[in-house]
């Protein structure tokens, strides 16, 4: 099922969106600032977002900018400013579609379903950046500070595990299935461990930790909720 993340603060016309978004049977997350609208994206992946222009807190077209710097989601402005000025603005910053209000919602409904269709799906995320921590799993880069640290194929791999599951209890037996397939019985537990404490050792500082050791259980990811 496609989800779509709706970014509009007219709680009415928010509620009016999602009922004829879902009448498609797509997933619908409403949000009505940017503040939320950041936290859904960095948590969750979306097909589209549908994003105003004019937010309480913020301006949509910076919103754009910070979700294209590390997700290529498809983005249609929904928005009362109909200016030459700003329709050009929002395809420069790559829109897939720029909608004016009023507008009619049955074509608004196709206009999604084009764009749906043309995108294909959820794109790959480009960056994972979590406090100080950044990391581009595409080219196995990362920096904590803005300083790179060198992580080990291993290493990657379990950040990406835990970078895919915030905030969720790992079994010791889950992450050893999730790294090593078929192959996770015949690991020694003790290469978690060390594996687990070398991760942290190069990526926490005193007042950062990211992941946390429930007792007797696994780990779990807890960067994103500090």
């Amino acid at each position: 099922m496609k989800q779509i993340l709706v970014v509009e603060d007219d709680v009415m016309l928010n509620s009016g969106l999602c009922y004829n978004l879902e009448l498609d049977a797509y997933k619908i997350v409403p949000v009505h600032d940017a503040v939320a609208a950041l936290e859904k994206i960095k948590n969750e992946a979306f097909d589209l977002v549908i994003l105003d222009v004019n937010l309480p807190d913020g301006d949509g077209f910076e919103l754009c900018k910070k979700i294209r710097s590390t997700q290529d989601i498809p983005v249609i402005f929904l928005t009362a400013r109909d200016l030459e000025v700003d329709i050009m603005k929002g395809f420069d910053l790559g829109a897939d579609d720029y909608i004016t209000k009023p507008f009619n919602i049955n074509i608004f409904r196709k206009k999604v379903a084009a764009v749906l269709k043309r995108s294909g799906g959820p794109k790959a995320q480009k960056l994972y950046i979590c406090g100080d921590l950044v990391i581009d799993f595409d080219k196995l880069t990362a920096t904590v500070k803005n300083e790179p640290i060198v992580f080990t194929p291993t290493e990657y791999k379990f950040l990406k595990i835990f970078a895919n599951n915030p905030g969720i209890l790992l079994t010791r037996q889950v992450l050893l299935e999730k790294l090593y397939d078929s192959d996770a019985n015949f690991v020694d537990e003790h290469a978690l461990t060390v594996n687990i404490n070398r991760l942290r050792s190069k990526i926490e500082t005193e007042g950062r930790k990211y992941i946390k050791t429930v007792y007797g259980m696994g780990y779990l990811w807890a960067g994103d909720t500090e």
